[in-house]
């Protein structure tokens, strides 16, 4: 008997000595709970380095006169037939501190914008580096589009197709250097550059820095002004003072206005700047109304004077121009109806006669960006 109670106790103190050491196994080979609350980070948002943008157009221009000179201006001198605007790409890449622009046109648009250069190098609207060593100052090196005046190159980014007088007699480009201070509401440019849409200076001839300065203050969310000047001494022996102010205002969601005035002064330089200085100006106002967002109508009123024939006019100009915009995404059409009254017979008759002091012409036009 007290052998079996022997055998029975030494069993049951091994089973337990067994359980026990399987249960102090576990419990060391078990993973502690974590007393750390990981939080992620939220992706951070990267702007894309390399921006692509573009557009292209065509248009149709019929003059009730027939006669393609009776267009004065740049870009629409087709002949009662259709026509290639432009076709543009916009390569943008932006760093931190550095960035660059490259941008290209093909077509007659592009052509007329870059009249002094040959072969390829027409093709080139802008090309320019930039640098920011502090967050209100850039530096910029290269070829950029002028700062002077209300409308630009990029038939998407006007609201009427044809163009000014103001802007037909330029300047179109600009190639030197040129800083950017930023102060509150206001930004100041001055610069240096080549003679006026010179990319390289011609041979032979003077090769005179240009002066380029603008300032410009948002007054209000609504209200902006820009006043503009470039000069210098053009290789023509000129020289060449351009003063220009522009001014937008908001009035509604709808209805926005535009001005623009500018005055060129230019005298034949004959050693001794007394040579009688001969001055162009013009005006205009630009009344933009947009019912809808995929609606608007825009009238552009410029009156341009050039008695002194100093762009070979020799008379005044009054150019009244009634462009709608039908937009839906990255498309538009324009239709633009334009009358011209001179003040002198400019203008061609049916027959070629130049004995008209008045011209009517009709566009339709379709741009597309992207």
């Amino acid at each position: 008997m007290l052998q079996k109670i022997f055998a029975t106790g030494f069993a049951l103190c091994t089973t337990l000595f067994a359980f026990s050491q399987e249960t102090s196994v576990a419990v060391n080979n078990a993973t502690p709970p974590s007393t750390e609350t990981k939080t992620e980070a939220p992706p951070e948002e990267k702007k894309p380095a390399l921006t692509i943008s573009g557009s292209a157009d065509v248009y149709f221009r019929y003059n009730t006169q027939k006669q393609a000179p009776n267009n004065k201006t740049s870009f629409t001198n087709s002949r009662n037939s259709f026509a290639l605007g432009m076709a543009s790409v916009k390569l943008e890449h932006t760093g931190s501190k550095v960035g660059a622009v490259l941008d290209l046109g093909f077509g007659t648009r592009a052509q007329e914008f870059a009249y002094n250069e040959t072969g390829i190098f027409s093709a080139v609207k802008q090309a320019y580096v930039s640098y920011s060593p502090a967050k209100d100052l850039k530096f910029t090196v290269g070829t950029w589009a002028t700062h002077v005046g209300y409308e630009l190159v990029d038939p998407q980014l006007n609201r009427n197709y044809s163009m000014s007088y103001m802007f037909t007699n330029g300047p179109f480009t600009h190639t030197g250097l040129k800083a950017e201070y930023a102060k509150g509401k206001s930004t100041f440019m001055l610069g240096l550059s080549n003679a006026t849409d010179y990319r390289i200076p011609p041979a032979g001839k003077i090769n005179k820095k240009f002066l380029i300065a603008q300032y410009s203050i948002a007054a209000t969310d609504k209200l902006k002004f820009y006043a503009n000047f470039v000069g210098g001494k053009a290789p023509d022996t000129s020289i060449v003072n351009q003063f220009d102010i522009v001014g937008t205002y908001t009035v509604s969601s709808k209805f926005s206005i535009g001005v623009n005035g500018t005055l060129n002064r230019s005298q034949v330089w004959d050693g001794g700047k007394s040579a009688e200085a001969k001055n162009w100006y013009g005006f205009a106002g630009y009344f933009n109304y947009d019912p809808t967002a995929a609606f608007g109508l825009t009238w552009r009123s410029e009156y341009f004077n050039d008695e002194k024939a100093v762009k070979g006019l020799g008379t005044t100009i009054f150019a009244n121009t009634l462009s709608a915009n039908f937009k839906a995404e990255g498309f538009m059409f324009i239709p633009e109806i334009r009358y011209e009254a001179a003040g002198a017979s400019i203008y061609a008759d049916s027959k070629g006669a130049f004995n008209q002091k008045n011209t009517l012409s009709f566009i339709l036009a379709v741009v597309y960006k992207f």
